[in-house]
C-alpha cells in the first residue's frame, strides 16, 4: 500500500471547516486533498442534543470555525438478529459504553469525539465510536493547534495519490 494509505484507518484531527471540506469518492469514502481518509477526530462545545432512548443520540459540536453533526448509535442490543440470538458479551459490552457515552454528552460541556466519517442527507458527520468530556478548560485550542500543526507538517506533506 502506498504512504498516503497509512492515514485511512487513523483517527485524523481535524476542524470541523476541513471536515466540510471533505470530498466523497466513488467508493463512499473521503479525502482531503487526494488523501483518503476514513476516521477522524473532533473537538468542540456540545451546542444541541436528540436523543431518541434505545436508537441514537444526535447531537452538534462546534469549535469555532464550523459545526460537526455526531451520531452515537443506541440500539445495538435492539437489532432484529439480536432477538433470536444471544447477545454476545461483546455486543453487550459495546452497548454499555455507548449509553455510559450518551449520558456523558451534555449541552455546553466541551468533548472530545472520534468515529467514522460517513454522510447523512448530504451532509457529512461522525459516527462516534467514543466521546471524552474535556476538563482542561484549553482542551479546545489544543486541539485546534494540533490540527494547524498537523497539516501543515504531516496531511499536507503526504505525496498525493494522483
Amino acid at each position: 500500500m502506498e504512504q498516503w494509505g497509512s492515514l485511512f484507518n487513523t483517527h485524523v484531527k481535524l476542524l470541523a471547516f476541513d471536515l466540510h471540506s471533505l470530498t466523497q469518492t466513488p467508493s463512499s469514502s473521503f479525502s482531503r486533498r487526494g488523501i483518503p481518509l476514513s476516521r477522524a477526530e473532533a473537538v468542540g462545545t456540545v451546542t444541541s442534543r436528540d436523543l431518541k432512548p434505545d436508537r441514537f443520540l444526535r447531537f452538534t459540536l462546534d469549535d469555532g470555525t464550523g459545526c460537526v453533526s455526531c451520531i452515537l448509535w443506541l440500539n445495538q442490543l435492539s437489532f432484529p438478529c439480536s432477538a433470536q440470538l444471544p447477545i454476545s458479551p461483546d455486543v453487550a459490552l459495546i452497548a454499555a459504553s455507548a449509553a455510559g457515552f450518551a449520558d456523558l454528552v451534555q449541552l455546553g460541556k466541551v468533548a472530545r469525539v472520534r468515529g467514522q466519517i460517513t454522510r447523512f442527507r448530504g451532509a457529512v458527520q461522525i459516527t462516534v465510536s467514543d466521546v471524552v468530556i474535556e476538563s482542561d478548560p484549553n482542551a479546545e485550542i489544543l486541539h485546534w493547534l494540533d490540527c494547524l500543526n498537523l497539516a501543515r507538517k504531516c496531511y499536507d506533506a503526504l505525496p498525493s495519490p494522483f
